[in-house]
């Protein structure tokens, strides 16, 4: 199955509307196919920084472009009951015209979310358990006009989802993985997967991305399907960016940004993921990338 090479942009909501919304026109005028955003109560890691909450945020976002699609990378299950966030969902395929992906996953544990609005921090085998769950009753919500559903966590009974969605037969669904549990929810319930890796060095982190498709094609022949039909994203994350005072390193060389990317499509990976820059002395690569470096990788590659 021939799939088009793609590439998408995480822009981080913090800020005001105005600063926020114009980096998402900016990654939309770029020529981008995606842009995502994530999906916090806080800045995990910094809690007092400005922040907008994502689905809210991908609405507006959506009724000021009219190409580009959307997705939250990824929506953390703990902060909304499933079958809300497939209406969110919905909602959000028709405000946009049908450029809607659901992305889903676990969340962090070390978020401080829980204590700060008083939800359960569950710990991670509890999530994957309610992920595997969750995902099957976003599936059954958006692809059915009537949806009933008895699980160990989630019970649906009768929920009705009016209007049908704008995308056939429902938004893509997309699921983040990292562990062997969680590949298995993807390789049964996904359209796409999402990955990403913490390891130091770019080396590392391929090695890792190469033993989990391995592990998730596996996983899908073991249920009868085409591992081609699974589609397959990474998100490039530089470690020694927190540390560089967020410097990314990918931006730095236009060539050690094409030797990365075109190492990822050779594991098989169509949609390349990137940070939004941090600091405004790489826009400019950040653009030129954007631009030039883009546009040919996608001349010359054969899916």
């Amino acid at each position: 199955m021939t799939k088009d090479l793609t590439f998408q942009v995480i822009t981080l909501p913090s800020g005001t509307w105005d600063e926020v919304s114009a980096q998402f026109k900016r990654v939309k005028d770029l020529g981008f196919d995606m842009v995502t955003t994530g999906d916090h109560f806080v800045d995990w890691s910094e809690p007092s920084r400005p922040w907008l909450e994502a689905w809210t945020l991908l609405a507006a976002v959506a009724r000021e472009t009219s190409r580009i699609r959307l997705a939250t990378y990824v929506t953390q299950i703990p902060l909304r009951n499933p079958a809300m966030l497939a209406r969110q969902a919905l909602t959000l395929d028709h405000i946009s015209g049908g450029r809607l992906e659901v992305g889903l996953g676990i969340g962090l544990r070390i978020d401080p979310v829980y204590d700060m609005i008083g939800i359960p921090n569950w710990d991670n085998p509890e999530r994957v358990a309610r992920l595997r769950e969750y995902v099957q009753i976003v599936d059954l919500l958006l692809s059915n006009e009537v949806t009933s559903f008895q699980g160990d966590y989630y019970q649906i009974n009768g929920a009705v989802m009016n209007p049908r969605p704008v995308q056939s037969p429902r938004p893509p669904i997309v699921v983040a993985a990292l562990g062997p549990k969680m590949l298995d929810i993807t390789a049964r319930h996904a359209d796409k997967w999402n990955t990403i890796s913490f390891a130091e060095t770019f080396d590392a982190q391929l090695a890792e991305a190469a033993e989990r498709t391995k592990r998730l094609d596996d996983l899908c022949q073991a249920q009868d399907r085409d591992p081609a039909s699974l589609e397959r994203a990474y998100l490039m994350f530089d470690m020694a960016s927190r540390s560089a005072g967020g410097r990314i390193g990918y931006y730095e060389s236009e060539n050690l940004f094409v030797g990365q990317v075109s190492r990822l499509i050779e594991q098989g990976f169509t949609e390349i993921g990137l940070y939004y820059p941090v600091l405004a002395e790489q826009e400019a690569a950040f653009e030129r990338i954007a631009t030039d470096i883009i546009p040919e990788l996608k001349r010359n590659h054969i899916g």
